[in-house]
């Protein structure tokens, strides 16, 4: 359990989101630490750098999905009908932060260094960050992670190792979020991907009242609760349901 008054101090560290520039920064500084960490997500504040110092951001507009709007392309229906991949949740999460880090096919660099792994995996192992595994033949082909909070996922990044992998991933989490009431599902960056799927871009003011929604924002209660799940995804229901002992 998060101590309330380390949370307290670290969500007032952070200045007003209306601050941030044209870009979206708002501020640098600081450390990963989870209690941080929670403390950002909560206000609609995330990481993301390559090299010191630690930048935080709070982009607007920003982009999210609805869930009743999530919908997949043609194609992708037509191959995850015939249900080639295996979903699981938090099964292999470490695994999964690792894949996403990769260097990508494009020749991109990564943001997801070495200390944000580890960040990532404190926070799944505290219960607040999961991940979603998508398998073939006992490999992991897919998957993606984010943060948990309240009523909100913030999510952070996904890979693929077989077409449609990531995709199958997505379809689950949406499944499983619905499953837990979840009203706010934050992809963060506007990306074709994602936009093909459903996803919005929405203004500061709008994704703030979607916090409150959520349960967060600048006045919420700040005794959160890890996310703790024992499921398994079922194509026949397109459903998760609790797994056997």
């Amino acid at each position: 359990m998060m101590d309330p008054a380390i949370l307290d101090a670290m969500r007032k560290a952070f200045p007003p989101v209306e601050m941030a520039d044209e870009q979206g920064l708002l501020c640098f500084g600081g450390d990963l630490r989870p209690e941080r960490l929670l403390a950002a997500y909560s206000l609609g504040i995330f990481p993301w750098y390559d090299k010191e110092p630690l930048l935080w951001w709070s982009l607007d507009p920003r982009c999210i999905l609805p869930l009743s709007a999530f919908h997949l392309p043609k194609r992708s229906q037509r191959t995850l009908k015939n249900h080639p991949f295996a979903l699981t949740m938090d099964t292999a999460f470490s695994e999964v932060i690792v894949a996403c880090a990769a260097p990508r096919t494009d020749g991109g660099g990564t943001w997801i260094t070495p200390a944000m792994q580890q960040a990532y995996c404190t926070l799944h192992t505290l219960g607040f960050a999961h991940s979603v595994e998508a398998w073939q033949d006992g490999e992991l082909v897919g998957g993606l992670y984010g943060v948990g909070l309240e009523r909100a996922f913030f999510g952070e990044s996904m890979f693929h190792r077989r077409p449609e992998a990531s995709r199958a991933a997505l379809a689950g989490l949406v499944a499983f979020l619905r499953l837990r009431n979840v009203v706010l599902l934050d992809c963060q960056q506007e990306t074709p991907h994602m936009m093909a799927m459903g996803a919005q871009m929405v203004d500061q003011a709008t994704y703030q009242a979607c916090l409150v929604e959520a349960g967060l924002g600048r006045g919420c209660s700040l005794s959160w609760k890890p996310w703790s799940e024992n499921t398994v995804f079922v194509y026949e229901s397109s459903s998760w349901s609790e797994k056997s002992k």
